[in-house]
């Protein structure tokens, strides 16, 4: 028995009891409703009969007259999905350009139905759109779903072994003086964390080459590995035409493929900003106040002392590390090479003479 049926019983009972001691007073007294309760009670039974004892909700029943048509409701949620951060009086304004005649309130009324009253529902309801349909998101529409969906905001780079990508960047160091501008070619294993880096003058894309040929190359040779996949911003030193760019060639020379963050958001290269940002804290900012440099093979040296430290002997305590150190890592990741991996790592056989 529901909570209606309950009290539309106890209003039956009072109609019954005063019809017993035909006494209005009294039978309100004993059941605790007034007389006005009484009369308005007695008056719906009259009229409607044991459904008048039910509480009735004021307003209309059904849908509201006022209710907008089902095709501007649908061109509200529509607009919606495009633009989820407009407030309602400029839907309403949007939409009458497009010969939709609509008020704010109408706007209200149907977010009210869909439970898309905050801009928070809105980009999560945009959200699950973009996911089962599969829709380019623009810039706009990335950056508000990062500020409103945490889910959405830390997203990771996936990577199953050692060697499958590698992010490499340019970081600005300062000014030496005597010098100039001091740049690092910074190189880092996605999985494993481990770190390369190379102090020079310029960013040319013949520093960008360098650093691969002479420090990464060799190391992942040691392990009789190869690196699949490096990942870059689209900086001069690293992109530019295929078969004329230095970077490019060398690439295409070692087998190796490369890719491009999406212009203007260094999140997608976050493994090797957030490098440089701890290689700025723990040995930049300090040697620059400890030391005096005239140079910078002064400066590589201690870079190259420091990245020892980094990679075999501090804990590392990113995503997946675990506190353990980057060559650890490095090391426990040739493991999970692929097979089809390790096929095309294997040196070609030469034919016999």
């Amino acid at each position: 028995m529901t909570t209606q049926d309950k009290v539309a019983r106890r209003k039956l009972s009072l109609l019954e009891l005063a019809s017993d001691l035909k006494n209005v007073s009294k039978a309100c007294k004993t059941m605790g409703y007034s007389r006005q309760q009484f009369y308005e009670i007695r008056r719906s039974f009259q009229t409607y009969g044991s459904q008048g004892l039910v509480d009735r909700l004021p307003g209309a029943r059904g849908p509201h007259p006022n209710r907008v048509e089902e095709a501007v409701e649908k061109a509200i949620l529509d607009h919606c999905l495009v633009c989820p951060t407009h407030g309602s009086v400029r839907v309403a304004q949007e939409l009458v350009l497009k010969g939709v005649q609509v008020s704010s309130g109408g706007v209200r009324g149907v977010w009210s139905r869909h439970d898309l009253l905050t801009k928070h529902d809105r980009l999560m309801r945009f959200e699950k759109h973009a996911r089962a349909e599969g829709l380019h998101l623009t810039d706009e529409q990335v950056k508000v779903l990062e500020k409103f969906s945490p889910e959405f905001r830390e997203r990771h780079i996936e990577t199953r072994y050692t060697g499958e990508l590698v992010a490499v960047d340019t970081f600005f160091v300062g000014v030496l003086k005597g010098v100039g501008r001091v740049y690092m070619q910074s190189v880092m294993d996605c999985f494993s964390r481990y770190a390369w880096g190379r102090l020079y003058t310029s960013k040319l894309p013949v520093t960008a080459v360098h650093i691969l040929n002479e420090d990464v190359l060799p190391f992942f040779e040691i392990y009789q590995t190869k690196i699949k996949n490096v990942l870059s911003d689209n900086g001069r030193e690293f992109c530019g035409r295929m078969d004329a760019h230095p970077y490019e060639l060398f690439l295409q020379l070692e087998g190796i493929q490369h890719r491009k963050t999406q212009v203007r958001r260094p999140q997608s290269n976050g493994f090797v900003e957030r490098f440089h940002k701890t290689i700025l804290d723990e040995h930049f900012r300090i040697q620059g106040r400890s030391k005096w440099y005239e140079s910078v093979e002064q400066m590589q040296t201690d870079l190259e002392a420091y990245l020892v430290k980094y990679n075999t002997k501090r804990p590392h305590q990113g995503r997946g590390m675990e506190g353990r150190t980057p060559l650890t890592v490095f090391e426990a990741g040739l493991e999970l090479v692929p097979e089809e991996a390790e096929e095309q790592n294997q040196p070609e056989e030469l034919p016999a003479a």
